[in-house]
Protein backbone atom coordinates (compact mmCIF):
# COMPACT_ATOMS: atom_id res chain seq x y z
CA UNK A 1 0.00 0.00 0.00
CA UNK A 2 1.49 3.38 -1.32
CA UNK A 3 2.39 5.74 1.81
CA UNK A 4 0.12 9.02 2.26
CA UNK A 5 1.89 12.17 1.33
CA UNK A 6 2.22 14.04 4.87
CA UNK A 7 4.37 16.73 3.59
CA UNK A 8 5.56 18.99 0.57
CA UNK A 9 8.88 20.02 -0.68
CA UNK A 10 8.78 23.87 -1.46
CA UNK A 11 11.69 26.72 -1.92
CA UNK A 12 11.51 30.09 -0.35
CA UNK A 13 11.32 32.57 -2.97
CA UNK A 14 11.36 35.41 -1.00
CA UNK A 15 12.09 37.05 2.47
CA UNK A 16 11.15 40.56 3.38
CA UNK A 17 11.65 42.33 6.73
CA UNK A 18 8.95 44.07 7.98
CA UNK A 19 10.15 45.97 10.95
CA UNK A 20 8.72 45.30 14.53
CA UNK A 21 10.75 42.05 14.45
CA UNK A 22 8.59 40.30 11.70
CA UNK A 23 9.29 38.61 8.80
CA UNK A 24 7.36 37.48 5.41
CA UNK A 25 8.37 34.59 3.96
CA UNK A 26 7.37 33.35 0.81
CA UNK A 27 7.23 29.56 -0.07
CA UNK A 28 6.59 28.14 -3.76
CA UNK A 29 6.56 24.74 -5.38
CA UNK A 30 10.66 24.70 -7.33
CA UNK A 31 8.99 23.94 -10.56
CA UNK A 32 6.21 26.56 -9.98
CA UNK A 33 3.52 23.95 -10.21
CA UNK A 34 0.56 24.51 -7.69
CA UNK A 35 0.28 23.75 -4.13
CA UNK A 36 -1.94 21.49 -2.53
CA UNK A 37 -4.85 23.95 -1.73
CA UNK A 38 -6.29 25.42 1.53
CA UNK A 39 -9.07 27.10 3.00
CA UNK A 40 -9.20 30.38 4.23
CA UNK A 41 -6.87 30.88 7.33
CA UNK A 42 -5.60 27.27 7.49
CA UNK A 43 -2.28 26.50 8.64
CA UNK A 44 1.05 24.34 7.88
CA UNK A 45 3.80 23.08 9.95
CA UNK A 46 7.30 24.21 8.95
CA UNK A 47 9.53 21.30 9.29
CA UNK A 48 12.49 23.22 9.61
CA UNK A 49 15.25 20.75 11.20
CA UNK A 50 15.21 17.31 12.85
CA UNK A 51 13.09 17.78 15.86
CA UNK A 52 11.71 21.29 14.87
CA UNK A 53 8.77 21.69 13.25
CA UNK A 54 6.57 24.75 14.03
CA UNK A 55 2.88 25.80 12.40
CA UNK A 56 2.45 29.07 11.33
CA UNK A 57 -1.29 30.35 9.36
CA UNK A 58 -1.35 31.07 6.18
CA UNK A 59 -1.65 34.96 5.10
CA UNK A 60 -2.48 34.52 1.36
CA UNK A 61 -6.40 33.80 0.19
CA UNK A 62 -7.00 29.77 -1.21
CA UNK A 63 -7.22 31.05 -4.68
CA UNK A 64 -3.12 32.40 -4.62
CA UNK A 65 -2.11 28.37 -5.68
CA UNK A 66 1.51 28.73 -6.30
CA UNK A 67 2.22 30.09 -3.06
CA UNK A 68 1.99 29.85 0.60
CA UNK A 69 2.50 32.88 2.37
CA UNK A 70 3.62 33.22 6.30
CA UNK A 71 4.58 36.44 8.49
CA UNK A 72 6.55 35.22 11.61
CA UNK A 73 7.13 37.50 14.70
CA UNK A 74 10.59 36.88 16.55
CA UNK A 75 9.51 35.20 20.09
CA UNK A 76 12.26 36.40 22.37
CA UNK A 77 11.32 33.69 24.64
CA UNK A 78 10.17 31.30 22.12
CA UNK A 79 10.81 27.63 21.72
CA UNK A 80 12.86 28.14 18.78
CA UNK A 81 11.30 28.21 15.63
CA UNK A 82 10.82 32.35 15.34
CA UNK A 83 14.97 32.53 15.97
CA UNK A 84 15.52 29.71 13.46
CA UNK A 85 13.50 31.67 10.44
CA UNK A 86 14.29 34.99 11.48
CA UNK A 87 18.38 34.12 11.37
CA UNK A 88 19.02 30.90 9.19
CA UNK A 89 16.49 31.20 6.52
CA UNK A 90 16.76 32.83 3.22
CA UNK A 91 16.14 32.65 -0.35
CA UNK A 92 16.39 29.60 -2.24
CA UNK A 93 16.36 27.32 0.66
CA UNK A 94 14.48 24.29 0.14
CA UNK A 95 11.92 23.63 3.34
CA UNK A 96 9.23 20.90 3.71
CA UNK A 97 5.78 21.87 5.14
CA UNK A 98 2.76 19.56 6.00
CA UNK A 99 -0.45 19.39 3.81
CA UNK A 100 -2.43 22.28 4.96
CA UNK A 101 -5.28 21.96 7.76
CA UNK A 102 -7.63 23.31 9.16
CA UNK A 103 -9.26 27.37 8.70
CA UNK A 104 -12.32 28.96 9.24
CA UNK A 105 -15.75 28.20 8.26
CA UNK A 106 -17.05 31.75 7.03
CA UNK A 107 -20.56 32.77 7.49
CA UNK A 108 -21.47 33.30 4.14
CA UNK A 109 -24.53 35.54 5.02
CA UNK A 110 -23.97 36.78 8.22
CA UNK A 111 -21.11 38.80 9.60
CA UNK A 112 -18.02 37.51 10.09
CA UNK A 113 -16.24 39.52 12.95
CA UNK A 114 -12.78 39.13 13.21
CA UNK A 115 -10.62 40.10 16.78
CA UNK A 116 -7.04 39.94 16.14
CA UNK A 117 -3.83 40.99 18.47
CA UNK A 118 -0.53 41.64 16.99
CA UNK A 119 0.68 39.06 14.19
CA UNK A 120 -2.71 37.13 15.30
CA UNK A 121 -4.12 38.67 12.34
CA UNK A 122 -2.73 36.33 9.86
CA UNK A 123 -5.73 33.73 9.64
CA UNK A 124 -7.71 36.87 9.27
CA UNK A 125 -5.80 38.13 6.15
CA UNK A 126 -6.07 34.94 4.41
CA UNK A 127 -10.16 35.09 4.79
CA UNK A 128 -10.34 38.87 4.49
CA UNK A 129 -8.77 38.59 0.56
CA UNK A 130 -10.69 35.78 -0.16
CA UNK A 131 -14.10 37.61 0.94
CA UNK A 132 -12.42 40.62 -1.12
CA UNK A 133 -12.07 38.27 -3.82
CA UNK A 134 -15.78 37.39 -4.04
CA UNK A 135 -17.26 40.62 -3.71
CA UNK A 136 -18.15 39.88 -0.08
CA UNK A 137 -17.90 42.86 2.65
CA UNK A 138 -19.71 40.90 5.25
CA UNK A 139 -17.21 41.12 7.73
CA UNK A 140 -15.32 43.56 9.95
CA UNK A 141 -11.47 43.66 11.74
CA UNK A 142 -10.59 44.58 14.99
CA UNK A 143 -7.16 44.76 14.81
CA UNK A 144 -4.82 45.96 18.35
CA UNK A 145 -1.20 46.60 17.94
CA UNK A 146 1.74 48.01 19.71
CA UNK A 147 2.63 51.08 17.61
CA UNK A 148 1.85 50.54 13.83
CA UNK A 149 0.79 47.08 12.61
CA UNK A 150 2.64 44.94 10.34
CA UNK A 151 1.53 43.23 7.04
CA UNK A 152 -1.58 46.51 6.82
CA UNK A 153 -0.38 45.88 2.97
CA UNK A 154 -1.78 42.37 2.35
CA UNK A 155 -5.67 44.08 3.35
CA UNK A 156 -5.17 47.74 1.95
CA UNK A 157 -8.26 47.70 0.38
CA UNK A 158 -10.11 46.76 3.13
CA UNK A 159 -8.91 49.11 5.68
CA UNK A 160 -9.35 51.94 2.74
CA UNK A 161 -13.00 50.81 2.86
CA UNK A 162 -13.41 50.94 6.93
CA UNK A 163 -13.69 47.54 7.52
CA UNK A 164 -10.73 47.32 9.40
CA UNK A 165 -10.68 48.76 13.18
CA UNK A 166 -7.34 49.80 14.26
CA UNK A 167 -5.87 49.85 17.67
CA UNK A 168 -2.61 51.45 18.14
CA UNK A 169 -2.20 50.50 22.15
CA UNK A 170 0.62 52.99 22.37
CA UNK A 171 -2.26 55.88 21.94
CA UNK A 172 -5.68 54.59 23.11
CA UNK A 173 -7.04 51.76 25.58
CA UNK A 174 -7.41 48.07 24.41
CA UNK A 175 -10.87 47.89 23.55
CA UNK A 176 -13.56 46.11 25.15
CA UNK A 177 -14.11 42.71 23.26
CA UNK A 178 -17.12 41.52 24.64
CA UNK A 179 -18.22 45.36 23.02
CA UNK A 180 -16.85 44.21 19.90
CA UNK A 181 -18.64 40.80 19.17
CA UNK A 182 -22.33 41.73 21.14
CA UNK A 183 -23.83 43.28 18.38
CA UNK A 184 -23.61 40.27 16.44
CA UNK A 185 -25.00 37.73 19.04
CA UNK A 186 -27.97 36.64 17.51
CA UNK A 187 -26.12 35.73 14.14
CA UNK A 188 -22.80 35.51 11.89
CA UNK A 189 -19.30 34.20 12.92
CA UNK A 190 -17.26 35.54 15.80
CA UNK A 191 -13.42 34.60 15.73
CA UNK A 192 -10.59 35.41 17.35
CA UNK A 193 -6.28 35.22 17.58
CA UNK A 194 -3.54 36.53 19.49
CA UNK A 195 -2.62 36.77 23.30
CA UNK A 196 -3.93 35.02 26.36
CA UNK A 197 -5.78 37.62 27.77
CA UNK A 198 -7.66 38.35 24.73
CA UNK A 199 -8.51 35.01 23.85
CA UNK A 200 -9.64 34.56 27.54
CA UNK A 201 -11.82 37.80 27.20
CA UNK A 202 -13.41 36.91 23.84
CA UNK A 203 -13.92 33.11 25.01
CA UNK A 204 -15.88 34.52 27.76
CA UNK A 205 -17.75 36.84 25.40
CA UNK A 206 -19.11 34.23 23.37
CA UNK A 207 -19.40 31.45 26.06
CA UNK A 208 -23.12 30.67 25.06
CA UNK A 209 -22.60 30.92 21.39
CA UNK A 210 -23.12 27.89 19.46
CA UNK A 211 -19.42 26.00 18.69
CA UNK A 212 -20.36 26.61 14.57
CA UNK A 213 -20.44 30.48 15.53
CA UNK A 214 -17.28 30.64 17.06
CA UNK A 215 -13.79 29.90 16.31
CA UNK A 216 -10.28 30.57 18.47
CA UNK A 217 -6.75 30.21 17.46
CA UNK A 218 -3.82 30.04 20.00
CA UNK A 219 -0.69 31.50 19.92
CA UNK A 220 0.58 28.69 22.59
CA UNK A 221 -0.98 26.23 24.59
CA UNK A 222 -2.15 26.18 28.03
CA UNK A 223 0.22 24.44 30.34
CA UNK A 224 -0.68 21.11 31.17
CA UNK A 225 -0.10 18.88 34.12
CA UNK A 226 3.45 17.32 34.11
CA UNK A 227 2.43 13.96 34.79
CA UNK A 228 -0.88 12.07 33.83
CA UNK A 229 -3.85 10.91 36.24
CA UNK A 230 -4.61 8.31 33.78
CA UNK A 231 -4.06 4.72 34.82
CA UNK A 232 -2.04 2.45 32.60
CA UNK A 233 -3.47 1.39 29.84
CA UNK A 234 -2.92 -0.93 26.79
CA UNK A 235 -2.51 1.38 23.50
CA UNK A 236 -2.45 -0.75 20.34
CA UNK A 237 -1.58 0.05 16.63
CA UNK A 238 -3.48 -1.68 14.56
CA UNK A 239 -1.62 -0.54 11.05
CA UNK A 240 1.96 -1.74 12.30
CA UNK A 241 0.55 -4.95 15.32
CA UNK A 242 2.50 -2.88 17.47
CA UNK A 243 1.46 -3.54 21.63
CA UNK A 244 2.68 -1.04 24.55
CA UNK A 245 1.78 -0.43 28.26
CA UNK A 246 0.90 3.56 28.56
CA UNK A 247 2.00 4.77 31.92
CA UNK A 248 1.52 7.87 33.66
CA UNK A 249 4.99 8.80 33.75
CA UNK A 250 5.53 7.80 30.39
CA UNK A 251 2.00 9.64 28.81
CA UNK A 252 0.96 8.58 25.08
CA UNK A 253 3.06 10.48 22.97
CA UNK A 254 6.33 9.47 24.77
CA UNK A 255 5.09 6.07 24.25
CA UNK A 256 4.44 5.95 21.07
CA UNK A 257 7.64 7.73 20.28
CA UNK A 258 9.23 4.91 22.05
CA UNK A 259 7.46 2.40 20.03
CA UNK A 260 9.21 3.88 16.64
CA UNK A 261 6.65 5.93 15.18
CA UNK A 262 6.96 9.15 13.83
CA UNK A 263 4.22 11.38 14.42
CA UNK A 264 4.81 14.90 13.85
CA UNK A 265 4.50 17.39 16.80
CA UNK A 266 4.73 21.04 16.26
CA UNK A 267 2.96 22.43 19.39
CA UNK A 268 2.86 19.95 21.84
CA UNK A 269 0.48 21.26 23.64
CA UNK A 270 -3.07 19.92 21.59
CA UNK A 271 -3.89 23.71 19.78
CA UNK A 272 -2.13 23.16 16.20
CA UNK A 273 -3.46 19.64 15.07
CA UNK A 274 -0.29 18.31 13.67
CA UNK A 275 -0.32 14.97 15.47
CA UNK A 276 -4.03 14.23 14.68
CA UNK A 277 -4.23 10.46 14.21
CA UNK A 278 -7.33 8.09 13.66
CA UNK A 279 -9.14 6.34 16.85
CA UNK A 280 -11.13 2.91 16.59
CA UNK A 281 -11.22 1.69 20.19
CA UNK A 282 -11.11 3.57 23.55
CA UNK A 283 -12.54 5.98 24.58
CA UNK A 284 -10.13 8.57 24.24
CA UNK A 285 -9.78 11.23 26.57
CA UNK A 286 -9.57 14.77 24.57
CA UNK A 287 -7.99 17.62 26.11
CA UNK A 288 -6.88 19.76 22.73
CA UNK A 289 -8.73 22.81 21.75
CA UNK A 290 -8.21 21.67 17.46
CA UNK A 291 -11.21 18.96 16.95
CA UNK A 292 -14.59 19.66 16.71
CA UNK A 293 -16.96 17.07 18.82
CA UNK A 294 -17.77 15.31 14.94
CA UNK A 295 -13.98 14.91 14.17
CA UNK A 296 -13.69 13.39 18.06
CA UNK A 297 -15.76 11.15 17.18
CA UNK A 298 -12.96 9.28 15.20
CA UNK A 299 -9.63 11.41 15.69
CA UNK A 300 -7.70 11.77 18.44
CA UNK A 301 -4.80 14.48 18.86
CA UNK A 302 -1.90 12.52 20.64
CA UNK A 303 0.30 14.83 22.11
CA UNK A 304 -2.68 15.84 24.79
CA UNK A 305 -4.70 12.85 24.55
CA UNK A 306 -5.02 9.86 27.01
CA UNK A 307 -7.33 6.76 27.38
CA UNK A 308 -10.36 6.33 29.89
CA UNK A 309 -10.24 2.92 29.43
CA UNK A 310 -8.09 -0.32 29.55
CA UNK A 311 -7.22 -0.38 25.88
CA UNK A 312 -6.53 2.50 22.85
CA UNK A 313 -6.34 1.22 19.47
CA UNK A 314 -5.23 3.64 16.92
CA UNK A 315 -4.84 3.62 12.93
CA UNK A 316 -0.55 3.77 12.56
Amino acid sequence: MAKAIKTVSTVVSKVEDLGNDTKRFTLVDQDDWELPPFRPGAHIDVHLEPGLVRTYSLCNEPDDDRRYVIAVKREREGRGGSAFLHDRVQVGQPISVSLPRGGIALDPEGTNVFVAGGIGVTPFISAIRHLDRRGQTNYVLHWTSRGQPVLPDMIAPAIKAGRVRLYDTTEESKPIIADLVEEFGGSGLAACCGPDLMLQAFEKAVVTWPDDRKHIEMFTPPKLAAKSDVPPYELYLSGSNKHAVVTPDMGLLATLESMGVDVPVSCGGGICGACRVRWTEGPPIHRDRVLSPTERQSELIVCVGDCAGPRLVLDL
